[in-house]
């Protein structure tokens, strides 16, 4: 039978301005239930009483109790399995359980701390050791309350978090589609030359950036820009050197010049670096820098002048097969004011192509750690020199996969391929 409920709120020994506790007393003894569930009321708990563990588990079904005390020894479902199945239910709160016994032997107290009990009471039950206790499971019950709430704050945050990184992630994706766009042509035939471009970023957006354009009907500039770090900041530069380096707005563009007739002609190389170094000291002003490899080619004489500021030396494909590195290193562009820029020459026979690469390609390592460096690009290059211009960019990017170990590269992958013809 079940006990009626009490809730007399006197003084007593309940944790002073605690929440007011339901305790469940558990007896198949009426008169020690009755004590237990009085001297609780007295000291201002709410009780509830429960004659055996199933009518126990059965309320406890249907109120979240704070505490319970339960007798060990009943009929039908002992303490032992009520504890069990209490601790199977699933509740919001902690419930502190008590285990009323007379039980004293190490393993049998055992046993019922497996089966989920958190303290125990000795038969006949001591007011000062009851009250010990309670205060005990009160302090457990108020740290797990506070627990529980500063792991709702957590979700809660982690929540709003979330939301903001999925707006981040989908603004990232559209800038990524935008920052492809830059490179508004990945592949262009001169006539007597062809250019193929490849551009591959290793996160959302990255800092690389690749691109020619036509001085006129005779030569033409590619190159190949590495801004550094990673990230929107480094994105967003790439967006301003395309426009500084684009040939269909010429007015602007810092390698171009346009004469009084209209005709078009262009700084040499090691002018272009230098100018660009000086915008990024007087107009740019930000703390970054970038390298670049950038040549002018004439597309009859097949010569070449280049400038490489801190990017990787240009390769040259020979139509034989020889690969050679040409170019004296340099320094990045936005690194030294008046910093100084060599120019480089070389001459390109028919056949032969003129590669600006960077360095997360060289760069690239190995499952053990080892860089690709100039001589795994050669072996790639002399493996698939009998391709195309845009074919072998793609055997370049399925060669570097397989060395890597994968295809999220830990650096943009970029590069401008150009073929001189006959």
């Amino acid at each position: 039978m079940l006990g009626a409920v009490t809730n007399k709120m006197t003084e007593g020994f309940a944790l002073a301005d605690a929440p007011v506790r339901h305790v469940l007393v558990v007896d198949d003894s009426r008169a020690q239930r009755r004590i237990l569930a009085m001297t609780l009321a007295r000291a201002g708990y709410r009780v509830t009483e429960a004659d055996s563990g199933v009518s126990a588990l059965a309320l406890c079904r249907e109120t979240a109790f704070d505490i319970i005390l339960s007798d060990w020894m009943m009929p039908e479902m002992n303490g032992l399995d009520f504890c069990r199945e209490f601790r199977a239910l699933s509740r919001e709160g902690y419930g502190y359980f008590i285990l009323l016994t007379a039980k004293s032997e190490k393993a049998e107290i055992a046993d019922g701390l497996d089966c989920g009990a958190d303290d125990f009471l000795a038969k006949p039950v001591n007011s000062d050791e009851l009250r010990a206790r309670l205060r005990a499971g009160q302090r457990i019950i108020g740290m797990q309350a506070e627990l529980m709430e500063k792991n709702r704050l957590v979700r809660s945050t982690l929540n709003e978090l979330q939301k903001v990184y999925d707006s981040l992630d989908r603004d990232l994706i559209e800038a990524r589609k935008l920052q492809q766009t830059l490179v508004r042509e990945r592949f262009r035939d001169f006539g007597r030359g062809e250019v193929s471009a490849l551009l591959r970023p290793s996160g959302h957006v990255g800092g690389d950036l690749v691109g020619f354009f036509e001085i006129n009907a005779r030569r033409v500039g590619i190159y190949s820009v590495d801004v550094s770090g990673h990230g929107v900041a480094s994105a967003m530069m790439t967006a301003r050197l395309s426009g500084l380096l684009s040939g269909s707005t010429p007015d602007q563009n810092v390698a171009l010049t346009v004469d009084a007739n209209g005709a078009r002609d262009a700084h040499p190389p090691e002018v272009v670096a230098a100018r660009l170094n000086r915008m990024m000291f007087e107009d740019i002003q930000v703390e970054q820098y970038f390298t670049l490899a950038y040549a002018d080619i004439d597309l009859h004489s097949g010569h070449l002048k280049l400038v490489q500021a801190g990017h990787p030396h240009p390769a040259v494909i020979r139509k034989s097969g020889v690969v050679e590195y040409i170019g004296k290193g340099g320094l990045p562009i936005g690194l030294i004011p008046n910093a100084q820029f060599d120019r480089v020459e070389a001459w390109l026979a028919p056949g032969d192509r003129l590669f600006l690469v960077s360095d997360g390609v060289t760069e690239c390592p190995s499952p053990e750690g080892e860089e690709l460096g100039e001589e795994g690009l050669t072996r790639i290059l002399q493996a698939n020199r009998a391709m195309a211009n845009a074919a072998l960019l793609e055997a370049l990017v399925w060669d570097l996969a397989a060395y890597f170990g994968g295809e999220d590269f830990p650096d943009d992958v970029s590069g401008v391929l150009f073929l001189m013809k006959n």
